[in-house]
């Protein structure tokens, strides 16, 4: 109850959501889950760098780094390849009841497109998507079939500062057939870009997972930011916390 209440508060002072790009400044995936309907500009390059902490029960987990790279193809669309170096913490029976694994977890190629923009009660809506191939990354993380991923991600603006963002989708393990329904939702506004959101995956063959987040992000300049999040589960079956730190930035492949 503590949690939830720390959170409320939290929400309602510094509540921020995927908000209208303002003009010039660069939009991120990161740090929260809810990702933005925003197209990289043709012709640019856009990074985005995390290192992420996990605990889970008594296994921890640590990304070091995870990295999205995303290219502006044309205006309605953007090419994605993300890459997740990690050190896992894995239960074993002997000799001391866990081991750490670390390597590359399969590589996510996908893209994003731009469906359409908002009108009246029609939000401004994107389509995202991405497949791992399963022997793309260290054979320790191999999965035993492709895993593909899919999310629309959409946007209201209720007010000049203050915007909703939401993101609906389903994603594969890559070991099973079960599909696992994500949701993310995030309200907030638009003069700092801090956020909290609720966010989880339901699935017919394992319990919910249910957890909230939030964060901090300072922009250096246009085509540079740095940002920090955390967030805790507020289901058994979700991670029991992590922090995370993070850079993107962005640049052109061509002058005018």
């Amino acid at each position: 109850m503590t949690k939830i209440i720390i959170v409320t508060v939290f929400a309602l002072l510094i509540s921020v959501a995927c908000n209208a790009q303002q003009t010039g400044r660069m939009e991120t995936d990161r740090p929260d889950q809810t990702e933005c309907p925003f197209i990289v500009k043709k012709g640019w390059i856009q990074s985005e760098w995390g290192m992420n902490v996990e605990q889970d029960g008594e296994l921890s987990s640590l990304l070091h780094p995870t990295i999205l790279w995303k290219y502006g193809a044309s205006k309605r669309f953007e090419l994605r390849l993300i890459t997740t170096f990690t050190t896992e913490e894995t239960p074993v029976i002997i000799p001391n009841g866990s081991e750490m694994l670390t390597g590359l977890v399969p590589v996510q190629i996908g893209g994003k497109l731009a469906l359409w923009e908002e009108k009246g009660l029609l939000p401004k809506t994107s389509f995202i998507f991405h497949v791992a191939p399963s022997k793309l990354g260290s054979k320790k993380f191999r999965t035993q079939q492709w895993a593909p991923n899919f999310r629309f991600t959409m946007q209201h603006t209720l007010s000049e500062n203050i915007g909703l963002g939401y993101n609906v989708g389903a994603e594969w393990d890559g070991f099973s057939k079960t599909t696992s329904w994500i949701y993310t939702i995030a309200p907030g506004f638009n003069k700092w870009y801090g956020y909290v959101e609720a966010f989880g995956a339901l699935s017919k063959e394992s319990p919910p997972q249910h957890a909230v987040d939030g964060g901090l992000a300072c922009y250096f300049s246009e085509n540079t930011k740095l940002d920090f999040s955390t967030g805790f589960g507020l289901s058994k079956a979700a991670t029991d916390w992590y922090a995370a730190i993070g850079i993107s930035f962005r640049f052109a492949t061509k002058r005018k």
